[in-house]
């Protein structure tokens, strides 16, 4: 999502439960980490993590050294490894995966809609999935955002943040290893609360069980900035079992900017920490005029229902 705050936050990491959030102490890496408009983020092992920018100044992607403690379900330390870029034009990056296998990235960018293949030094391969021809329609900002990789099944997911043109549903397609599309599975997002906010799937992230969970926010940003406030629900659904997804809810939380609270946080990227923890990324538009900063959240792993 492009432009939609013009706020900023300080990496900052809460635990919550699902039904009961509990705030962990708030903890800062502005030293250690840019700021940024961070829309993705995935595992590449040993504690690393690719971090996609949708304004750093060229395609590509940050590598991030971040440790987690197993036990207390918080960020014990960040750094900031450095930008891989491919030296091509800037292209909305919006989502980012790794695929194990081949030990490369696929980076979604929401400009050209398509889904790039790159090595780990930043460098694209020329390989990309085959997006079928709808992706295109999709409406300027509201494209190709959500990625993410089944390293278990070998399958890559993806979805445009909101339903294009003609559509109340989304599709979430889903490509084999080969890049192909397999499947489009039909899904229907939430309603907006209110012509006030923007609404849409800003990540997906893929279980090593199976399932498949589906980030959707709501952000309301008024004209004076207080009072702002996002809505962020994650799903979860089954692709495989039937062509139309059922989405179970398993966690939602809200996030303000008032006179009490500069909690504000706009999370666009997830990603599987552990069998146990999940992690959650906030976009802050690069810290604009130093009002909020960046935000990290660490969450439990829904239970199987």
């Amino acid at each position: 999502m492009k432009d939609v705050l013009r706020i900023s936050l300080s990496f900052i990491i809460c635990l919550s439960s699902f039904g009961n959030a509990v705030a962990q102490k708030q903890q800062h890496f502005k030293k250690h980490i840019p700021a940024g408009d961070y829309s993705g983020i995935c595992p590449l092992g040993d504690d690393r993590y690719a971090v996609v920018s949708d304004k750093a100044e060229t395609d590509g992607f940050f590598v991030f050294h971040i440790i987690v403690d197993e036990e207390e379900g918080r960020i014990v330390s960040m750094e900031n490894e450095g930008y891989r870029s491919s030296g091509l034009p800037n292209r909305d990056m919006e989502g980012i995966c790794y695929r194990p296998s081949t030990q490369t990235v696929f980076i979604s960018g929401e400009a050209d809609n398509e889904v790039y293949e790159y090595t780990l030094d930043g460098q694209r391969t020329g390989r990309r999935l085959q997006m079928p021809a709808f992706v295109g329609q999709a409406r300027a900002n509201r494209g190709l955002e959500a990625l993410t990789y089944d390293a278990v099944r070998h399958l890559f997911y993806t979805t445009t943040e909101q339903p294009v043109a003609g559509e109340s549903h989304l599709r979430i397609l889903e490509f084999d290893d080969s890049l192909n599309l397999l499947q489009q599975y039909v899904y229907h997002p939430d309603d907006p609360i209110s012509r006030k906010y923007f609404h849409g799937v800003s990540e997906l992230c893929a279980l090593s069980d199976g399932r498949l969970l589906v980030l959707e926010r709501q952000v309301r940003i008024p004209r004076l900035k207080i009072g702002a406030c996002t809505v962020t629900r994650i799903y979860e659904v089954r692709p495989g079992e039937q062509p139309e997804l059922t989405k179970r809810l398993v966690t939602e939380f809200t996030t303000r900017l008032n006179i009490f609270s500069r909690k504000f946080a706009n999370f666009e990227g997830l990603c599987q920490v552990s069998d146990r923890w999940l992690l959650l990324m906030a976009d802050s538009q690069s810290q604009y005029k130093g009002v909020l900063r960046d935000w990290l959240k660490i969450i439990p792993m829904p239970p199987v229902d």
